[in-house]
């Protein structure tokens, strides 16, 4: 475990491994902590290295929405490669993240030797459907300030994008729901104000321009997520496209193997 200070903001980061670098970024509500299970599965010839993003785990939680941002965030991650010395790495994001992993790989595509997107998307494609999803966070931004994170925590979880969690054994769903309760008021409420889907820009029209290897993971029972998937396959030159049998939106919780031998199988192909 190691804090690292880079653009004026400290981060915290996890490392596991040598080898080729292998960053992986977490979703919205999650931490670095999210990643460990598996670890002994991609340390074995890769340096993993895990990022607690702005407002997250143990990362600093600005008072400052803008500082949230997706290119705010893209400029950190690249601050933080420098510091540790990393020329180019395989970048894996999920759900927020994946978007993050996305963006950095559009606009530093210097620095990335592929790309993992698990249940992620490139944006909202209107400006009318991203304003909508901007009064949308801002209300649960709201809520979560005016009701505090337990209330939070049991609303988030009853969200339909996560019906097929309810499967899962109790332990695991405990786990997940103590490490939500980790974080703070603020730096959720603020993550969604500066980089909800809303607010960043679409990503659409560029992924035609994304000139490396792309694994796009999707959920079988996550259908929104496994349309886009598709939908982005299509426009990517070099993607490949796994839907992972039995799983929802949170593939590397719900079917950890079956995550963990697709991502290897890619990274074997490189």
């Amino acid at each position: 475990m190691s804090r690292l200070a880079v653009n004026g903001l400290e981060y915290h980061l996890e490392e596991a491994g040598e080898g080729t670098p292998l960053v992986l970024i977490h979703g919205f509500t999650g931490s670095g902590a999210n990643w460990r299970p598996h670890l002994a599965a991609f340390s074995p010839g890769y340096r993993v290295v895990t990022i607690d993003l702005p407002g997250h785990g143990e990362t600093a939680a600005p008072a400052e929405p803008p500082r949230y941002s997706i290119e705010a965030t893209a400029a950190d991650i690249a601050a933080i490669l420098d510091s540790l010395g990393i020329e180019k790495a395989i970048i894996l994001g999920y759900s927020m993240g994946g978007r993050v992993a996305l963006f950095f790989a559009l606009h530093y595509p210097e620095r990335v030797k592929a790309l993992i997107l698990e249940s992620a998307s490139p944006g909202l494609v209107t400006g009318q459907e991203r304003a909508a999803r901007i009064a949308s966070d801002e209300a649960l931004a709201g809520f979560i300030e005016q009701n505090g994170l337990e209330a939070f925590v049991d609303r988030w979880e009853k969200v339909p994008l996560f019906a097929s969690q309810a499967s899962l054994l109790e332990a695991v769903r405990t786990k997940q729901r103590q490490q939500r309760l980790r974080n703070r008021p603020q730096g959720l409420a603020n993550s969604l104000r500066g980089l909800g889907t809303g607010v960043q820009p679409s990503l659409w029209d560029e992924l035609a321009g994304l000139a490396r290897p792309v694994l796009l993971l999707t959920g079988e029972l996550d259908t929104k997520f496994a349309l886009i998937g598709r939908q982005m396959q299509e426009r990517l030159p070099d993607a490949r496209l796994e839907v992972i049998t039995g799983a929802g939106h949170t593939i590397h919780l719900e079917q950890p193997r079956q995550f963990e031998d697709v991502v290897k199988s890619f990274l074997d192909g490189l």
